[in-house]
């Protein structure tokens, strides 16, 4: 077993934490509080490679393996979640799914604009009434002519307004259920397209979730993205993917909540003594420090399975709960280690607590990864 990085990913990890200290942390306190989308700062991550970290050279991307780009997304989520999900949302789904399953003319014509960040991408799979039973989605594809016509919404979707590309899936053949869901690639100003108004959120504000909206849409008939009934399957190993990002969002987000209290705690004083001189403070941040290692190496190692082309599902399910919940309990003690600082806006805690709650809903709530830990173990269908 080796578990040390090779030189390329200790690089790429030190020019997206470069990036992180020098753009993201409190700078983007004044996009969180406005609730708007960071333009500028997400533009700045194309020339670096991030926005096709996983994208193939021949479409313009930087053909990293899913180490590199789990330290990529642990170290934007460390400097900011907001500018870190827009990201990995837009690598792990959209331009995942179309780097997955797309014919080589889609690829030319989709992968290099993304590759490049010149358009952001959007992935829709999640409705109003269909969450964690993602099978049970009602949007509709019907065949005419040339073309699809999609009618439905889906929520919740991040990138949503902002996305010039989309991949969204949808019923075409209602009585197979799952074998009954296809992909299309929509793009914006496509008729009958549309994307809502973004949602005021908990956390996240800087990031753009809203839903994407389908009436009678045409989509033209080159744009169904894998086979006609492929879309479920295939969005099933997009997700494998998109759980390993989002557990290295969760250790991002635990990592930056440990350094912010072993700051606070070195320069506050009570009794006499800096929090750091207390025993019991010391003990919280050395459980902590090992939980977020554990969970850090979990999702490499779900990370390390993908690249060796190996089943990640289990893994993935494994790294996504253990880390999500880890990132959950440092905000929560960041905040207690802050005390009163800890609950208002002035410190950036109060930002990661908010922030560190959706890793436990996103991509599969972490009853879902139970059950696909379970299943797996138990060896049920």
């Amino acid at each position: 077993m080796d578990f040390e990085l090779t030189e390329d990913q200790r690089r790429i990890r030190a020019v997206a934490r470069e990036f992180a200290e020098a753009e993201l942390g409190d700078r983007i306190a004044p996009y969180d509080e406005r609730h708007e989308f960071p333009h500028e700062i997400v533009k700045k991550l194309g020339p670096l490679g991030f926005m096709g970290a996983l994208v193939d050279p021949d479409y313009g991307g930087a053909g990293l393996d899913h180490v590199s780009y789990a330290l990529i997304v642990e170290e934007l989520n460390r400097g900011d979640a907001s500018v870190g999900i827009t990201m990995w949302a837009h690598n792990s789904l959209c331009t995942g799914h179309i780097a997955l399953a797309a014919s080589r003319a889609q690829k030319l014509r989709y992968l290099p604009p993304l590759a490049s960040g010149a358009v952001l991408g959007a992935w829709g799979l999640t409705e109003p009434g269909s969450g964690s039973d993602a099978a049970a989605l009602r949007t509709r594809a019907e065949e005419r002519g040339d073309a699809w016509v999609l009618n439905g919404s889906k929520a919740f979707i991040t990138n949503a307004s902002v996305a010039g590309t989309a991949v969204v899936m949808a019923r075409t053949d209602p009585e197979k259920r799952s074998r009954g869901i296809s992909a299309f690639i929509v793009e914006k100003g496509m008729p009958g397209f549309s994307a809502g108004t973004p949602y005021r959120k908990l956390g996240l504000h800087a990031s753009d979730t809203a839903e994407l909206i389908f009436e009678d849409a045409r989509v033209p008939g080159a744009n169904l993205l894998g086979g006609r009934g492929q879309g479920f399957v295939d969005a099933m190993q997009v997700l494998e993917g998109g759980r390993i990002a989002m557990a290295a969002m969760a250790v991002g987000i635990a990592q930056a909540a440990l350094d912010r209290s072993v700051e606070y705690m070195k320069q506050r004083t009570a009794f006499g003594r800096t929090l750091a001189e207390f025993n019991g403070l010391q003990g919280m941040i050395a459980d902590l420090a090992t939980e977020i290692e554990a969970a850090r190496l979990l999702t490499l190692r779900a990370a390390c399975l993908k690249d060796s082309g190996r089943p990640a599902m289990h893994a993935a399910a494994m790294a996504k709960v253990f880390a999500s919940e880890v990132a959950m309990k440092a905000a929560t003690k960041a905040v207690q280690i802050h005390g009163g600082a800890g609950y208002v806006t002035e410190f950036p805690v109060e930002r990661i607590f908010r922030d560190a709650k959706l890793t436990e809903i996103g991509e599969g709530t972490s009853e879902i990864q139970r059950l696909v830990i379970a299943r797996e173990i138990l060896n049920l269908p």
